[in-house]
């Protein structure tokens, strides 16, 4: 097996996230997604699914706002610091942590108003099974949500050349998605300001789809 398939062999299994939240202690800043605070703010809140809820900061963010939250992730030690998280923010009883891989076990179909997935990169076939799984579970009239890591950004500072399969645009999503049963609202690039490891101004770009089931 090559280096390269040895790496997206191991990457976006448990043991790797594992070892990459315990290294440190935290991995994120702390703050909700930009994207999803763009997009969720105005809508009424209902059922939300966290998808990869990470250390919880989206999480908290629905909760906060009204939205009764599952919060999905395949690494415990994430989760643990989710749940301290929602509950320093008082927030806990709105939120249920659940540790499970999607790929194994699919969310239950037609459930959630909302359905957010933020930086899910996997390799191209898987990727297109779990959103489609994603797809499933949003209630009729509910909102997907999935951003990603632009594949312009493989050429930029953002040091992201390690794996391109994983890349994804909005475009590449919405294709997916049945017209007559999805309205898709965006399906863009979309650039922020951040700053990298090196502490360097840069500019990211995220892969942005928006859509309403009918």
């Amino acid at each position: 097996m090559s280096a390269y398939r040895q790496l997206v062999a191991t990457t976006f299994e448990e043991p790797a996230w594992e070892e990459r939240y315990q290294s440190r202690p935290s991995v994120w800043s702390g703050r909700p997604n930009p994207q999803l605070v763009a997009e969720v703010t105005d809508l009424a809140p209902g059922r939300a699914l966290d998808v990869g809820s990470g250390e919880g900061a989206d999480a908290v963010w629905l909760a906060e706002r009204g939205w009764q939250v599952t919060a999905v992730d395949i690494s415990t030690t994430a989760l643990s610091r989710a749940a301290a998280h929602a509950e320093a923010a008082g927030v806990g009883d709105r939120i249920e942590f659940t540790h499970v891989d999607l790929r194994d076990k699919p969310p239950t179909e037609e459930a959630y108003d909302l359905v957010s997935a933020q930086f899910m990169h996997l390799p191209p076939a898987e990727r297109r099974e779990l959103f489609g799984r994603l797809a499933a579970a949003v209630a009729p009239g509910g909102v997907l949500l999935i951003v990603g890591h632009h594949p312009s950004d493989l050429w930029g500072l953002a040091h992201r050349m390690h794996m391109p399969d994983a890349m994804y645009t909005a475009q590449e999503v919405a294709a997916d998605l049945e017209p007559a049963h999805w309205e898709v609202l965006a399906a863009e690039e979309r650039s922020r300001l951040a700053t990298n490891q090196n502490g360097e101004d840069i500019t990211l770009h995220d892969a942005v789809l928006v859509a309403r089931r009918r």
